[in-house]
Order: C-alpha cells, then sequence, then structure tokens
C-alpha cells in the first residue's frame, strides 16, 4: 500500500540546516515504505522532500498555490522547481492567480486532505504570516492527520 504524506516547512534554510533536513526527511520517506509525496514544490524543505521521494522511487503530487507561482520563486531555483514540476505524475492547479496567503493556506489544506500524514520540517514557532507551516500543522491536526515534526535539535532559522 502506497502512503500518501505531505510536506509543510520552511524555506529560507541555512546550506548546513538544509542538509541536516535533507537526511530527516530522506529517513521519514524511507519509513513509510511506498510513498506518494505531496508538495508545492517551494525552495527548501519542499524541494528536498520532492527530490527525497523520487529518489526512493515514489510518485510526486504537485499541488500549485497560483497560476503565477513559478515567477514569486527565486530565480537561482526556477530550474530546480521546473524539473521536479516535470516529473510530478499529478498536478493540481489551485484557481488563483498570484499567491498570497490565502493561496498558500488552501495549497496546504489541499495537500493535507490529499494525504494520510504530514512531514513538517518546523522549528515549532508561530508562523511569521498567514498561510505558513504553524498554520498547516494546525489544520492538519485539527483534521486528525498525523503530523511528524522534523527539526534538529537545537537548531535556529
Amino acid at each position: 500500500m502506497t502512503t500518501r504524506l505531505a510536506i509543510t516547512g520552511h524555506r529560507g534554510l541555512s546550506a548546513e540546516l538544509e542538509a541536516e533536513i535533507d537526511r530527516m526527511i530522506r529517513a521519514a520517506v524511507a519509513e513509510n515504505g511506498s510513498v506518494a509525496g505531496v508538495s508545492c514544490l517551494a525552495d527548501g524543505a519542499d524541494a528536498v522532500f520532492a527530490q527525497a521521494v523520487l529518489d526512493a522511487g515514489g510518485a510526486l503530487v504537485a499541488v500549485l498555490p497560483a497560476s503565477r507561482y513559478r515567477e514569486t520563486l527565486p530565480d537561482a531555483y526556477r530550474p530546480v522547481y521546473d524539473a521536479l514540476l516535470a516529473r510530478a505524475g499529478k498536478v493540481v492547479q489551485l484557481k488563483y492567480a498570484t499567491p498570497d496567503p490565502h493561496a498558500y493556506m488552501e495549497a496546504g489544506m489541499r495537500m493535507v486532505d490529499e494525504s494520510d500524514a504530514l512531514l513538517a520540517v518546523w522549528d515549532g514557532l508561530p508562523g511569521r504570516g498567514p498561510g505558513g507551516t504553524a498554520d498547516v500543522v494546525a489544520y492538519a491536526r485539527s483534521r486528525g492527520v498525523p503530523v511528524t515534526v522534523l527539526w534538529p535539535e537545537g537548531a535556529v532559522r
């Protein structure tokens, strides 16, 4: 049976922190056996997760918050985004033109609703704005979806 795992997590991680998160995500993906990963494919935790799922032979579902989402991603990251998107077996495009906190929250909710469990690369702190990692974790918990928080002890973002 395939486990549908969603990801939510911070962006703008240092290279050192991202490497540790990569190890933690790969271990979590491996623990779940056959995995379908659900991700918004943003830079940071989302991309690390998507690559780990693909490397493990899993299927990738991309949930895009808005039609102009790519334009809001860092220029240097866009080729990685394009490559991950091209490998997605399913793409869910939300109705928004440009991403805003509401679009991000709806994308997070859609990922949770399509998943059996949520991985959260989260420092445990309140969100910096609506629609972020803390809000997606709260939504998953309110829906009874199991949440696994992945954050290296003592790490600060």
